[in-house]
């Protein structure tokens, strides 16, 4: 996917630990990892680190099929996802391999490949052809829910995602978004498939060492999610010397149009461009942008389709609405639609089952300029940070403490309801543990009765309204 050899000599990666690889280098260490493989599914744990990227390129280019997991916080869910898939191999951080075992075949920097093993091994072992990569759909909650996508899906978003956003060899992307989040991976491929340097570091936006980095570096361009650029705002980030910069990128949830309209008003008075994009997982990742002239007039929107995709609103029936204005669900068509699901090892088996359609979940609306905005959620997921999380999940965990309980929310916040007094620590210290989330994701309000409706459902909307 990644044309090594067209790039041999400019600079492919840059690290904020004074690393540096060309394209030639890199292809040299993806030959020296490829050499260790011999067949089956590798999990790689993601830091944003030298050796996770090197990992991440070798079984992309040789077509390695590989799951993205969160390497730098507990490892419980990992293993759950372990048991259930059964890895041919790991790709993590040295540091860890005691907590998750298997036999060191080889290191890099700061990874090793542990060969794995199993007491009671799964007897079919088959993996389709077309799987190149998974990811998870629910951010922290461990769900064993994996998206499954294909060399075709990869390479056709991030063609897209270059083309609208004008990508060229000469940009140097900070990443300020971790690997295994589908977001921050495409910022890499769309990047790495057009011969830029990447420039790698695993610290946060909130860290003096991140913005020194991007300084040295001449960073051309950032992706945040909505929390990431409120973060910004507090950082005082209009105000800093930043003349190389001339991207800003956001999606991964809906930013407030009044933040949108600020960022878009500092970019045309400093030459640099901020483009709202909307996307999921299941589309590897991007679905939609809002070019950045129509920024302001446009501000609540997610624009208009990537270039190669089509977006649709739909009924309860499944007909095509053709009026603007009238709400119904958001449908993408695109090569870059994922194959469909896992949930588990057999499911790897599995072919395309989208052909290239997909049903968002999002309710929308499009205007009479045949721009799109996303008016709420089918389902019960809320982002957090960019992470999605499904509340039902929260809830089951919740369960664990007690029976009484339901949870509601919004973009980066949810909601827990009980009925009982004084859990609020407890609740938070597990959902902490569970999620790798900061505590003040978390609300916990006492109410008197959990409300249900007639069928004795939880009655949710009634909740949203409390929250």
């Amino acid at each position: 996917m990644f044309n090594l050899d067209k790039y041999k000599s400019k600079t492919a990666v840059i690290t904020d630990r004074n690393e540096s690889l060309s394209y030639g280098q890199v292809a040299e260490e993806v030959e020296n990892f490829t050499v260790h493989y011999k067949g089956g599914f590798v999990f790689t744990l993601c830091e944003n680190l030298l050796g996770a990227f090197i990992g991440y390129v070798a079984c992309i280019n040789k077509h390695i099929p590989q799951v993205l997991l969160d390497g730098s916080k507990n490892l419980e869910l990992v293993q759950r996802l372990i048991g259930i898939y059964q890895p041919e191999y790991i790709w993590m951080p040295t540091v860890r391999v005691n907590e998750i075992g298997g036999k060191s075949i080889y290191t890099y920097q700061e990874y090793s490949l542990q060969l794995m093993a199993y007491d009671e091994p799964l007897i079919d072992r088959t993996i389709n052809s077309e799987l190149l990569l998974c990811l998870t759909t629910s951010g922290s909650t461990g769900s064993p829910k994996l998206v499954r996508l294909s060399e075709q899906n990869l390479k056709s978003n991030a063609e897209s995602i270059a083309d609208y956003l004008k990508i060229t060899s000469n940009e140097r992307p900070v990443t300020s978004l971790p690997m295994y989040y589908s977001y921050g991976m495409s910022v890499i491929n769309s990047h790495l498939i057009k011969g830029a340097t990447i420039l790698l570091t695993d610290k946060a936006v909130m860290q003096r060492e991140f913005w020194t980095f991007i300084k040295e570096q001449k960073a051309t361009s950032i992706a945040g999610v909505p929390y990431t650029y409120e973060m910004l705002k507090r950082l005082r980030f209009f105000h800093m010397e930043l003349p190389e910069l001339k991207t800003m990128i956001q999606a991964g949830g809906k930013l407030n149009a009044a933040y949108v309209k600020e960022y878009v008003d500092f970019a045309k008075q400093n030459n640099k461009e901020f483009i709202v994009m909307y996307g999921q997982t299941e589309a590897a990742p991007r679905m939609a942008y809002l070019p950045f002239d129509k920024a302001i007039e446009k501000n609540a929107s997610i624009g208009i389709a990537i270039p190669g995709g089509k977006l649709c609103i739909v009924n309860a029936n499944g007909k095509n609405i053709k009026e603007p204005e009238v709400e119904g669900e958001l449908v993408y068509k695109g090569e870059n639609v994922c194959l469909g699901y896992a949930e588990k090892r057999m499911d790897l088996r599995k072919g395309d089952e989208n052909y290239g359609e997909l049903h968002t979940g999002d309710i929308a609306k499009f205007d009479a300029d045949g721009f799109f905005y996303i008016t709420g959620r089918m389902k019960r997921f809320v982002k957090i940070w960019g992470n999605r999380t499904n509340l039902d999940t929260i809830e089951q965990l919740v369960k664990a403490i007690t029976p009484n309980c339901a949870c509601g929310g919004v973009d980066d916040l949810i909601t827990i309801f009980v009925t009982e007094d004084g859990l609020e620590e407890k609740i938070k210290a597990l959902l902490t543990e569970k999620t790798g989330f900061n505590p003040r994701a978390f609300v916990v309000k006492q109410i008197d009765v959990i409300p249900v409706k007639t069928s004795g459902k939880i009655d949710y909307p009634e909740l949203q309204k409390m929250l």
